[in-house]
C-alpha cells in the first residue's frame, strides 16, 4: 500500500466562470451569442476550483461565486489564489463567510492587491472583526518565489494586464493564466511541461489589455501544453459551437462547469 509520500496527486479543475467582466450575456445585449440557447455560451465571470488529493483551492473570487458554488457539495476551501484586484475577481470574498466557518481561509496577493483589499474591506482584514464577518487573512507572495497549501507547491507568475502587474500561477502540472495580454519569458519557461493549459482569449479582435483568441493561440503553441481552454471570453469571441470547430488541435474554449481530470 503507497504511503501518502508515495501517492500520486490526483488533480481535477471545475471552471466555475469562462465569462469576462460583465459576463454574457451582458445586460442589454441581442447579439447571437447573448440570445443563445447552447448552456456554453453563457459565462459567469472567471473563477476555477482546484482539486489536488485533498486540498481545495479557489482561483478568484469574483461576483458570481455564491451561484458558482451553490450546486457544489459544501466542502472546505484551502486557499483562494487572487490573479489581481480588479472587481471581477476579488468582489465574492465577501461571500466565503460559509467556507470560513469550517475553517480559516488564507488569501494569497500580490502586496498591491493586499493594500486595495484591506481599503475596500477592512472589517475582514483588522485585529478585531465584527461577528459574522468572513474569518480570512491575507498572505503576501511574489512573482517567482514558490509557497505552499498543504503538501502542493505553488509558483506565482508575473503577466501583463496591459501595463498592469498581475498574477498567473503553475500548480503541479496545471498552468492558470487570467486577463493577460503579455507576458516575460522568465514566465514562460515556467510554464514548460504543464499538461493543462488554462488561459484567456477576450474575443477574435485586437484588444488593449487582453489577448484576443489568435494571441491565446500563440502564447498557448509557445507553452506546449498537451490540452489548453480558453478562458474570460467575452460575447464577441462568438459562438461556442462555432468557434470550437476552428481551434487547432488539443486546445478548446472552456465552458461553466466544465471538469478537467
Amino acid at each position: 500500500m503507497a504511503t501518502k509520500k508515495q501517492r500520486k496527486k490526483s488533480m481535477k479543475i471545475r471552471i466555475l466562470g469562462s465569462g469576462t467582466s460583465t459576463g454574457v450575456p451582458e445586460i442589454g445585449c441581442t447579439c447571437p451569442v447573448c440570445t443563445s440557447t447552447d448552456p456554453r455560451d453563457h459565462r459567469l465571470r472567471t473563477s476555477a476550483l482546484v482539486e489536488i488529493n485533498e486540498t481545495r483551492l479557489l482561483m478568484d473570487c469574483g461576483p458570481d461565486f455564491r451561484q458558482q458554488v451553490l450546486p457544489l457539495p459544501f466542502e472546505k476551501l484551502d486557499a483562494v489564489l487572487i490573479t489581481h484586484d480588479h472587481y471581477d475577481h476579488v468582489s465574492g470574498l465577501d461571500d466565503l463567510r460559509p467556507f470560513s466557518r469550517l475553517s480559516e481561509i488564507p488569501i494569497y496577493v500580490r502586496p498591491n492587491v493586499a493594500e486595495q483589499l484591506r481599503i475596500r474591506m477592512p472589517y475582514c482584514f483588522v485585529d478585531h472583526t465584527y461577528p459574522g464577518a468572513p474569518k480570512i487573512f491575507l498572505n503576501e507572495i511574489h512573482a517567482y518565489q514558490p509557497f505552499t497549501v498543504n503538501d502542493i507547491e505553488i509558483v506565482p507568475l508575473l503577466v501583463m494586464h496591459g501595463k498592469a502587474k498581475i498574477f498567473g500561477y503553475r500548480i503541479d502540472k496545471l498552468g492558470y493564466i487570467t486577463d493577460m495580454l503579455s507576458m516575460p519569458d522568465e514566465s514562460y519557461e515556467l510554464l514548460k511541461g504543464v499538461d493543462v493549459l488554462i488561459i484567456n482569449a477576450l474575443r477574435i479582435e485586437p484588444h488593449p489589455t487582453h489577448q484576443n483568441l489568435e494571441e491565446a493561440i500563440e502564447a498557448a503553441r509557445r507553452i506546449g501544453a498537451k490540452k489548453t481552454y480558453f478562458i474570460h471570453m467575452s460575447h464577441h469571441i462568438g459562438l461556442h459551437a462555432e468557434v470550437e470547430n476552428i481551434l487547432p488541435q488539443n486546445m478548446h474554449l472552456a465552458w461553466d462547469g466544465l471538469v478537467i481530470d
